[in-house]
This record gives structure tokens, C-alpha cells and sequence, in this order.
């Protein structure tokens, strides 16, 4: 049974491919594209697939289109007629337009894949989607799974439970009570886009949350039952909302600087943020005792909120997927499908991130030979890649297959020595081009990471960079490129089985320095995450890398 995921109507567009269960390729379209999040989140666009990450993950497994079973589309326009509200739109006209193009879904479907699917086009409600990418691929029996991001059909945020194969919903919040579109508006606010949630997580750290606390309770009201969230406050209902204009005063112009005032707005957002989420864990405790944890949607990105979430959690575990937010979707839609198979298996697979494209020795030899450069091969490229990063150089890390999920885990890496207090600035301003406050996170050893960070509950996630971590007493000031303003790490442990390549080149700068760690950030330069040879020669020549591997190849800034 061959499954092919779809995540497309609003943005993060990605494909997935589940092979009798089994989670075999995964890709977001950003990475073939470089658009970044594929596209913009418009009425008029679910019908635009991922084309480029469908025809990927076919081809990675040798099928063809017409060896594809099931087509499942993370959302479900029944239930968005059901429970959408026109209203609620700024403009109810938009409401038409957005249906309209959810209608074309089939015939876009057919287009591509070259054929009607019929019956065996699935629309899976788009939470439920979200569920079984955490639930299923967690490998627990029994798990209490809560949802919180921006909007699915009409829903903001679920609670359910997981048992065996089946996912049941036990509750959810809808619209307007978002915490996902109270970031995005308040992202706006501070003068980035609403995509940059990260960034204002980042902020976060500097600020004081008690000053603007009063405000935000007066926006995220926080309940037994969870939270609400008052739409007129924050200015949902406008097409120019200006809410937090009329709460905090002016807001930020994206090229002005980031005063306390700015800090502060965002501190109290995330302090908010937790306090309503932690409040909806004890619901979960309450309705759906015993089992452990799965968290996921967008807002499941924020580490900060995950790792309070896990300190303050009565469950056995804790588990988040590489990709929580949308593009995840893809992989749940079809994991969805596969259960819904009578006499289906539980699911197996599909923790790693390891998910997307690998390329061979001959075209990472091809990319650079096109670009002018001479390639040298190593004989043992990780051990040669640990040398340059402890001797101060800037590494591209390009190897195996492609992480899917928005965070770099050692396969499209920019790595760096986590000693010296000037990286982050180096990194921030001539590599990256970002804003200074931006953190980077450390790559450590799995089996020396206690001893090093305070990780809290043991989790298969902290493989994927998903929880900020305090240092332990006396490790601060050994790795000041990796620490944040208020003095934690967004950590992401390596273990041997799961990346030997990585795992090989930090022993190797443990060997030499002491420290079982480096600084890990994504290979990428205000683009996606580079995905081919191509895209990675290209940034490491436009972002002045001082040297680049890919598999054994080595090119430097001196080639």
C-alpha cells in the first residue's frame, strides 16, 4: 500500500510517502523551490501542490505515479464548511474564494499524477493530521497529543488521545482563539514578518515578562479549560489589525532598532504562552491521565514552551517530531490514511528527520567542478571538518539524506567552534545576515550531554533541537557562541546510531578541545535550507564559508 502526503493549503507545502505503514520519504517543497514556506498563506492557492517533493518521494522509492493507493490532503473542506464561519474573515468574500480553490485540490491531483483518484483522494482534518505525525511515529502505546498552532478548518487547538492505532479527539478551541495568529500578529508588531515566530522567541530572552503581563492576560486569557483569546483586542476581524498598536503604543518598523519596549512585548508574549499551555496539560492530565506525551502544529516549535511543558508533565515521556508545524501535516495525513486500511498495522517509523534527498560523490564532484572550483578528497572527512572548526573556520556540512523539519540536524549544517565569543557575531553578521540577537544551538554528544546541560526528562526529541536547556555549573563560560541571553541552549544531542558522520566529527572536537560540542546553525543564507551540491557550493561561496564538505569532498575558500 502506497500512501503519498500532501500538505499545501496554507503554507510550509511538503509531501510525504508512507509505504505499508512505513514513513520512507519526506520533503519540503521550499527546499527544491527556494521559495522560503513554498508560498504565501492566500486564499487562492491550496490547489498549488508541492510538485517538485511529491515527484521526489516517488522517485526516491522507484514508483511511478500510477503505483500510488491512496492520495491523502491534510484538510478537510467538508468540515471547513461545517465549522468556518465567513465571518470571520475581514472580508467574508474571502471565505468564497478560498473554497473555491479548495474544490480544485482534485483536479490539481489529477493533473499532476496523471490520473482521478476518486475515493482514494483522502481529505484528512488538518489536527488530525498534526496528531498522528507526533502520535504515530513516537512509538508509544498510549499518549495523551495536544495540538496548538494558527487555524486548521475552523479548530486553533486539540486535545486527544492516542491508543494502539486509533487517535480520538477529546476537545478543541476555535477560532478566534489562536495562539499561533497571536504570535503572527505580534511578529508583525515588532516588525518582522508573521512567518517569524522564531524570532520573536529569540527576543524574548532579553526582555521582562512582567511588564506588559497585565496586557497579554488581558489577550490570552488563561482558563481551567486552557485559554481564550480575545479577538477584538488583538484586532483579528481587520484586514490591518492594529490592536497591539492601542496596547503597547507604535509599532516597531522592520529596518528600526530593538529597544527594551520591543524585549519586553515579546517576553511577556512567551510567558503567556507558556502559562496558557501548561494550563491545557493539565487538562490533559485530568481527561486523559496515564501514557505519555505528543505534542505538535506550529506553536509545538517553540522550545522555550516545550521545555516547560516537559519539566511541569505527569506523563511517562515526552514526544515532538522534527516537523511540527505544517509541513509535518503530510506525513500525519497519510499515516491517517494508512490506519483507516482495514486490518492496518500500527505504523512504524518515521522519528528520524533523515527523510529528504541524498546525492552521490558525482554530482557533489559535478557541482563543484561547475562552479570553478578544485575538489580534494578526504580520507576521513569528519575527522578533517573537526580540525578546521577547533582551529576557528566556518564548516558547511553537507551529507546524506536531507533533514525534513525546519531546523539543520547535521546533514545541512553550518558548524562552528562554540568556544569562541566572537562566533556568534561572525556568524550573525557575515555568514547569515541576520539580526545580532539571534542564538545559535549546540550539537553535543549524546553521551556526554548531562553532563553538560540540564535536558529535564529523557526524550527521543532532543535529537531534534526542540528544547531550550540551562547549562550545568561551571560549563557557561566554555561555550559562550552557544548560549542564549538568559543563559540556556537550544540542545540538540547526537547519538552514534542515529548519525555516525556527525556523531564522529564532535568526537573528534572533543578529542581535541575538551568539548564535546559544536555549534550547529542552518546551511543557509536568509534562503531555505540548501537541498542540492548545487545550492550548497552557491552559499558557501556567497556567505564566505572558509571551507565545505560534501561526503568526502572537500572544497575550501582558498580553492
Amino acid at each position: 500500500m502506497n500512501i503519498l502526503g500532501i500538505n499545501s493549503v496554507f503554507h510550509e507545502s511538503s509531501a510525504a510517502l508512507v509505504v505499508d505503514g512505513k514513513v520512507v520519504a519526506a520533503c519540503e517543497e521550499e527546499r527544491f523551490s527556494r521559495v522560503k514556506h513554498a508560498k504565501e498563506a492566500r486564499v487562492d492557492n491550496p490547489h498549488e501542490l508541492p510538485e517538485q517533493a511529491m515527484r521526489f518521494c516517488l522517485d526516491y522509492a522507484g514508483l511511478r505515479p500510477e503505483d500510488v493507493d491512496i492520495v491523502a490532503y491534510s484538510f478537510e473542506p467538508r468540515l471547513r464548511r461545517t465549522k468556518f464561519r465567513s465571518e470571520w474573515w475581514p472580508d467574508s468574500s474571502l471565505e468564497d474564494v478560498f473554497l473555491k480553490w479548495l474544490d480544485e485540490v482534485d483536479d490539481a491531483v489529477a493533473r499532476l499524477m496523471g490520473r482521478r483518484f476518486g475515493r482514494a483522494l483522502k481529505f484528512v482534518p488538518h489536527h488530525l493530521a498534526h496528531a498522528a505525525s507526533a502520535y504515530y511515529p513516537s512509538g508509544f502505546d498510549k499518549a495523551a497529543i495536544l495540538v496548538v498552532d494558527g487555524i486548521g478548518e475552523a479548530d486553533c487547538t486539540m486535545l486527544a488521545r492516542g491508543e494502539g492505532g486509533h487517535i480520538s479527539v477529546l476537545a478543541s478551541l476555535s477560532y478566534p482563539h489562536s495562539l499561533g495568529f497571536v504570535w503572527e500578529h505580534t511578529s508583525v508588531y515588532l516588525g518582522f514578518s508573521a512567518y517569524d515566530a522564531a524570532k520573536v522567541m529569540g527576543l524574548a530572552a532579553y526582555g521582562d515578562p512582567e511588564a506588559f503581563q497585565r496586557e497579554f492576560a488581558s489577550i490570552i486569557q488563561v482558563t481551567e479549560q486552557g485559554y481564550a483569546v480575545d479577538a477584538a483586542a488583538i484586532g483579528f476581524n481587520s484586514l490591518e489589525p492594529r490592536g497591539l498598536d492601542a496596547l503597547f503604543g507604535p509599532r516597531r518598523a522592520p529596518d528600526g532598532d530593538f529597544l527594551p519596549h520591543h524585549m519586553n512585548v515579546a517576553a511577556a508574549l512567551q510567558n503567556a504562552t507558556d502559562l496558557a499551555a501548561l494550563s491545557l496539560l493539565r487538562r490533559l492530565e485530568r481527561e486523559a491521565p496515564g501514557g505519555a506525551l505528543c505534542l505538535a502544529g506550529g506553536v509545538a516549535l517553540n522550545c522555550v514552551t516545550n521545555a516547560r511543558l516537559a519539566q511541569a508533565s505527569g506523563f511517562s515521556g515526552i514526544f515532538i517530531p522534527s516537523a511540527p508545524h505544517d509541513a509535518g501535516t503530510a506525513i500525519g495525513a497519510a499515516l491517517v490514511a494508512h490506519c483507516a486500511q482495514r486490518g492496518a498495522k500500527r505504523p512504524t517509523g518515521g522519528a528520524t528527520p533523515y527523510l529528504g534527498p541524498e546525492y552521490d560523490e558525482r554530482e557533489a564532484l559535478a557541482a563543484v567542478r561547475a562552479a570553478g572550483l578544485k575538489p580534494r578528497k578526504c580520507k576521513d572527512a569528519p575527522r578533517e571538518a573537526a580540525e578546521m572548526i577547533a582551529d576557528g573556520n566556518i564548516v558547511g556540512w553537507f551529507q546524506g539524506r536531507m533533514e525534513f523539519g525546519p531546523r539543520a540536524l547535521g546533514n545541512r549544517s553550518l558548524l562552528a567552534d562554540p568556544r569562541r565569543p566572537d562566533t556568534r557575531a561572525i556568524l550573525n553578521q557575515r555568514v547569515k545576515h541576520r539580526e545580532d540577537f539571534r542564538p545559535f544551538a549546540p550539537s553535543v554528544l549524546a553521551e556526554h550531554a548531562d553532563d553538560w546541560f540540564d535536558l529535564g526528562p529523557a526524550s527521543l526529541s532532543h535529537e531534534f533541537m526542540l528544547f531550550a536547556c540551562p547549562t550545568k555549573p561551571g560549563r557557561a563560560a566554555r561555550i559562550p557562541a552557544v548560549l542564549h541571553e538568559d543563559g540556556t541552549a537550544r540542545v540538540q544531542i547526537v547519538r552514534r546510531a542515529a548519525n555516525p558522520r556527525y556523531h564522529a566529527l564532535i568526537s573528534r572536537f572533543f578529542e581535541r578541545t575538551g568539548v564535546p560540542l559544536v555549534l550547529n546553525t542552518s546551511f543557509n543564507d536568509n534562503e531555505p535550507i540548501v537541498c542540492t551540491p548545487s545550492h550548497a557550493v552557491a552559499t558557501f561561496r556567497g556567505a564566505g564559508l572558509d571551507a565545505l564538505f560534501m561526503g568526502d569532498i572537500c572544497v575550501t575558500s582558498e580553492s
